[in-house]
């Protein structure tokens, strides 16, 4: 087990996490999710103990051991298989299928085991120390970012082992669909505070929601309270027959709680230059063929036609040619043989692997965005680098200085300047957070031009129901004409050798059905709450209503100096003031949050 008690961090006095509480229990696997900056990977750190906290304590079960993911990769065997098995306890390291079991599953193939690790791409030795990870057995793995670098037939040969693994878990990742299909509960970051709910995190991201909605009401019906009451208190505060009345108003002032405006949370906000395009046809691939250098082909005798308005996935295994086709598309390589016909009409926007190295080191943010688009003006270029979370100072940042996820932030600013209908896009989502990620789905899904894509997420290739699949093999490609749904369901990848079973319909439908109830039996509480809220508004103008009445008998009888009606008149005033006491109460306690 894992508890964390009252956990602080600042860098240079900016709070990073602010009295952080949690536990992580026996059995549980947590999603921890957060925005790109909020600390996630520092806690993590924490954690595993290389960063140390300025406040709080992290503490363990006896003899509980961490298995921990980071990006700090150090190999110290000859071969692949070799250094895998350094990820065995001691007293198993001659038990190399076991360490094969999970390189074939990373990706890894028969032929690669003898190679030096020094020897294979960044992606692939991010794999083998992960397989290293998974084979060391601990109480609980932390898994940073895992299935980067990773294709789909990877991610879910990792996604069915996390699924059986019967230790904690603390799982960061930017692939909801993936952290929901593993994962039994969910630790927030927000705030710089950490939330724990049970469950995955669409729940998470609805109460935050639910709740920020709810506190900002809550503030602004505060303040224009404080505001009646106070103007009241003003008014009346130095009279001698209103003063009793105006001390009541500053005791009820002096209790509402003060309730601070929330920041805003900035997040990318994603709205593509559209550029219209009067045909159908956009692009077309014709019979295409291309290998590099003397290596036998990648692209074998391709043919695609890409119309305004699709959307079509490139997917496969790594190295089967996914990005190759991409470029060969934007026209970034030529093919062999074959051709690719553009119309006159067609803009693209491309964003690829290789675009980053483009950025000019020694241009600012600002220059960057302004080149991608000579006829845009300098207001319109700075709102594109608010878009893009560089706002205002942020965005004279040198390009030398950024980090790889603010490059693809750069990338995708780019794109947003200039105009075009046909989107090229290769694992666009790699540097970006889960809310980041919803946000550009929306905006693919808005978008009226074509879509060519290439990802591993299957969250993507199920949301935006895609028209074609270019499925990559070795060397060869095959069009499937329908959804991703309807390709697991007809033909499946065959690496797996199983299709994926259709959804239980029923069982939808239950959800579906419970979710309903909930949402009105949340509105028939919403819509008490506002009629109860209204009767005691009305009750407090109309005691008000019969205060104003008997002040104004009270000024009379004291002018005729009827001591008898003016003590009579004061009894029933103070009356009245201890009513309205009790129905403001009831009033600020009905706005507060259920």
């Amino acid at each position: 087990m894992i508890q964390v008690d009252d956990l602080c961090l600042a860098y240079s006095g900016d709070p990073v996490l602010e009295n952080v509480s949690f536990t992580v229990s026996e059995g549980e696997r947590c999603g921890l999710i957060g925005r790109n900056g909020s600390g996630k990977t520092t806690l993590m750190r924490l954690l595993v103990g290389q960063e140390n906290p300025d406040k709080g304590v992290i503490s363990f079960s006896k003899g509980y051991k961490l298995g921990y993911l980071d990006q700090h990769i150090r190999f110290s065997r000859p071969t692949v298989i070799e250094e895998a098995c350094m990820g065995l306890p001691p007293e198993e390291r001659d038990a190399s299928y076991k360490a094969e079991k999970i390189l074939f599953g990373l990706g890894f193939k028969e032929e690669e085991m003898d190679i030096p690790p020094e020897q294979m791409s960044g992606g692939y030795q991010l794999r083998l120390h992960l397989t290293k990870v998974l084979l060391s057995e601990p109480d609980c793995l932390l898994l940073d970012e895992p299935t980067n670098y990773l294709d789909i037939l990877s991610i879910r040969f990792l996604m069915r082992f996390l699924q059986q693994w019967k230790g904690e878990l603390i799982l960061i990742s930017h692939d909801r669909e993936f952290m929901d299909s593993v994962t039994t509960h969910t630790l927030g970051v927000h705030r710089k505070k950490v939330r724990k709910f049970k469950g995955g995190t669409t729940h998470f991201f609805e109460q935050i929601v639910q709740e920020e909605e709810i506190y900002e009401r809550t503030r602004i019906n505060l303040e224009k309270k404080k505001a009646h009451l106070q103007s009241f208190v003003d008014r009346f505060g130095a009279k001698a027959s209103k003063a009793a009345q105006a001390q009541g108003r500053q005791k009820m002032i002096d209790r509402i709680p003060a309730l601070e405006q929330l920041k805003a949370l900035y997040g990318l906000n994603f709205n593509f230059h559209e550029r219209p395009f009067p045909g159908i046809k956009m692009l077309e691939v014709k019979q295409i063929a291309f290998a590099y250098e003397q290596e036998r082909p990648i692209i074998s005798d391709l043919s695609l036609a890409i119309e305004k308005g699709e959307r079509i996935a490139i997917i496969g295994k790594n190295g089967y040619g996914k990005s190759t086709l991409l470029r060969l598309i934007a026209g970034d390589l030529s093919p062999e043989t074959g051709e690719v016909r553009l119309s006159e009409q067609t803009a693209i926007g491309y964003f690829g692997q290789t675009n980053i190295q483009r950025l000019k080191s020694s241009a600012t943010i600002e220059e960057e965005i302004a080149d991608a688009n000579s006829a845009m003006n300098y207001t319109e270029m700075k709102r594109i680098c608010g878009l893009m979370m560089f706002s205002g100072d942020t965005a004279k940042k040198k390009i030398s200085v950024l980090s790889g996820g603010e490059k693809s932030r750069v990338l995708l600013g780019k794109i947003l300047a200039r105009p075009c209908n046909l989107l090229l896009l290769d694992e666009p989502t790699h540097h970006l957070d889960v809310e980041s990620i919803e946000a550009l789905i929306d905006a693919l899904e808005e978008f009226e031009g074509a879509v060519v894509i290439v990802t591993h997420s299957e969250l993507i290739l199920k949301r935006l129901q895609l028209h074609k699949l270019v499925v990559c093999h070795v060397g060869r490609q095959e069009i499937f004409n329908g959804t991703y749904e309807e390709f697991l369901e007809k033909v499946g990848w065959e690496e797996e050798g199983v299709k994926e079973k259709k959804k239980d319909v029923a069982s939808e439908k239950d959800e579906r059905k419970r979710k309903h109830e909930e949402l009105m039996a949340e509105r028939a509480l919403q819509r008490s709450r506002e009629n109860e809220l209204k009767k005691v508004e009305k009750a407090i103008k109309a005691l008000e209503e019969l205060q104003a009445k008997e002040n104004q008998l009270l000024i009379e009888a004291t002018q005729v100096s009827n001591s008898e009606k003016v003590q009579e008149l004061l009894k029933s005033i103070g009356q009245r003031e201890k009513e309205l006491e009790q129905l403001y109460e009831m009033y600020l306690n009905l706005e507060k949050p259920p």
